[in-house]
């Protein structure tokens, strides 16, 4: 599998790499022969675990800590990547975000700013960071991890679901900005997805949201993953700018 999706050696940075998601995108990725560094920013017992269990099957891993909406932080963890593995990032998945249903009382401009600030500021970061190498390297890939809620509205995702669809029409412009560099930069959008997070909402919460699903129930991680490694990999050359809803059949 690895040499038909031409990752073997490439170096994949995953933002936000420890857990749900994005754990299985640095496991997809690693098995398809990709130099993975997990990104996390306070889970460090979780990303150590995730690369262990990739090296236990023959992957080459790092955990590097990092906050996404803190350029030097950014900065750090690029040149560590570099260190580990030798080379140019060629792979970006930006995956790390903050998440939570909030009322409209509870949307705070504190709340406001921090969303913005992780969910569209830390794409912006680290994406700056590797475009130039990239470039050099003759391209790359992005795939920035957005949501169902960037493309149908919520009252309970007001926040979230703007960082969101802003983050879609990041990845439009980039794309566009990007072309003639070879670096193709694509979005997907999940819906429910079957991780730690989705058990933060009550049953009653989960339930309503399954029932909206056509297929009738959440994504495993890995169905998130898959579509990821297909968009970094060589089988989509032909797909840039675009945000790929994965939620089952729900729009």
């Amino acid at each position: 599998m690895s040499g038909a999706m031409g990752f073997d050696g490439k170096i994949a940075v995953v933002t936000g790499g420890a857990r749900g998601i994005g754990r299985a995108i640095c496991e997809n990725l690693a098995d398809a022969g990709a130099c993975v560094v997990v990104g996390y920013r306070s889970r460090a017992d979780e990303a150590t675990a995730a690369v262990a269990g990739i090296r236990e099957r023959g992957g080459a891993a790092v955990a590097v800590q990092m906050d996404v909406a803190d350029s030097q932080s950014v900065t750090d963890c690029m040149a560590s990547a570099r260190r580990e593995f030798g080379g140019p990032i060629e792979l970006l998945v930006n995956n790390a975000a903050y998440s939570r249903l909030l009322a409209v009382d509870e949307l705070t401009p504190q709340r406001w700013d921090l969303l913005f600030r992780t969910n569209a500021g830390g794409p912006y970061l680290t994406t700056w960071a590797v475009k130039d190498e990239m470039a050099e390297a003759g391209g790359g890939a992005i795939v920035n991890i957005s949501s169902i809620n960037g493309v149908s509205a919520n009252p309970s995702t007001i926040a979230y679901g703007a960082t969101k669809a802003a983050l879609n029409n990041f990845t439009r412009g980039c794309a566009l900005a990007f072309a003639k560099d070879g670096i193709r930069v694509n979005a997907v959008a999940p819906g429910l997805v079957l991780t730690e997070q989705s058990q933060t909402v009550t049953a009653q919460q989960r339930a309503a949201m399954v029932e909206g699903i056509p297929l009738g129930r959440g994504a495993q991680p890995e169905e998130i993953a898959s579509v990821v490694r297909f968009l970094l990999s060589a089988e989509s050359s032909y797909i840039t700018g675009e945000t790929l809803v994965v939620a089952g059949g729900r729009h």
